[in-house]
């Protein structure tokens, strides 16, 4: 097998892989909305600042157990 070879068959089963593709638009629609949010009403912009921090902290944590 070639190198073009392989590279178009990954290229391939990364377009027919779509596991996880809804959780991510929903994280970027939920992202939107919040900074929509944000821009509208300043006095949440605090609080949605907060969610996000806490959001990324369990993340990392999690990141870093694995």
């Amino acid at each position: 097998m070639t190198l073009v070879n392989f590279l178009q068959n990954a290229c391939q089963r990364l377009r027919a892989d779509v596991k996880g593709q809804d959780l991510i638009e929903y994280a970027l629609m939920a992202g939107f909305v919040a900074v929509a949010a944000g821009a509208l009403m300043p006095s949440i912009s605090s609080s949605i600042s907060t969610i996000f921090s806490q959001i990324a902290s369990v993340m990392t944590n999690a990141a870093s157990q694995s």
